[in-house]
């Protein structure tokens, strides 16, 4: 097999397989966001002013 085409085959795989990786990635990242009411929030948001205020 010519070097040429060898890169080239390199080339590719590595392009689709960082494609697919920073996909698989950002999908984990996404997939379960986690969520909260708003009576939740308003707590959280008060213990962490309380905590700067410190």
């Amino acid at each position: 097999m010519p070097a040429g085409s060898l890169f080239f085959v390199l080339f590719v795989l590595l392009a689709v397989g960082g494609t697919v990786g920073l996909y698989v990635l950002i999908d984990r990242e996404t997939s379960d966001p986690e969520t909260m009411d708003r009576a939740e929030a308003e707590r959280m948001a008060k213990e962490e002013s309380r905590r700067d205020r410190r």
